[in-house]
């Protein structure tokens, strides 16, 4: 997976290779999906999500830059692969995630691998979380119809936000960076498909 995936791809972060080398995905999905567990695509998990394909997790993460002791909000936990990898790189993570199911099976999984510095809720994450404001860096793993001005407005001062934004069916990964209190530069990483971010940052409820 790393070597033809990820470096064959253009993954330079030799800290994310690692880390994604090591961490074992197939913990992540249900033992029936273990076979699938390093393939290159998405699968599916529990109440319709998914867990990202493998470059898209390094992908995002590479983007964001995360330091050691960066403090990171993570909107959608999904099955806490995304939160591993993070936690991995010295992150002090919190993760948002609206079904509770997912929220304790990734709690349990990060427990049996001793990963301890990641922090699940279960909340509305297209709305961030602005008690732990301004964060380091913000990663978001579901599509928005736009950038959620709550989301931009937590981050620090030279901070990263890495987030698919447009159609449910067709998205391009953008990175907002903040450089003063009210200037933001945007740019697009290419085109990407994610589940919706459901909110009032995000798309309605479905019917």
């Amino acid at each position: 997976m790393v070597a033809t995936q990820l470096r064959g791809r253009g993954i330079a972060d030799e800290r994310v290779l690692a880390v994604m080398g090591t961490l074992p995905r197939e913990r992540f999905m249900d033992a029936r999906d273990a076979g699938v567990a390093y393939r290159d695509g998405a699968a599916q998990i529990a109440e319709g999500q998914t867990i990202s394909q493998p470059y898209v997790v390094a992908r995002m993460t590479e983007l964001l830059q995360v330091a050691q002791d960066d403090r990171i909000l993570e909107v959608g936990t999904g099955s806490g692969y995304q939160a591993a990898v993070l936690a991995g790189l010295g992150a002090r993570v919190r993760s948002i995630e609206r079904f509770p199911t997912l929220a304790t099976a990734a709690e349990e999984r990060l427990g049996a691998l001793g990963i301890e510095n990641v922090e699940i809720r279960v909340g509305d994450g297209s709305l961030g979380d602005p008690e732990g404001a301004p964060w380091d860096g913000i990663i978001v793993t579901a599509a928005a119809p736009a950038v959620p001005d709550a989301l931009r407005e937590q981050l620090a001062i030279g901070a990263r936000l890495v987030i698919p934004v447009g159609g449910r069916w067709d998205q391009l990964l953008l990175v907002i960076e903040r450089h003063g209190p009210s200037d933001w530069a945007e740019t697009s990483d290419g085109a990407v498909i994610f589940v919706p971010l459901i909110g009032p940052g995000g798309f309605p409820e479905p019917r």
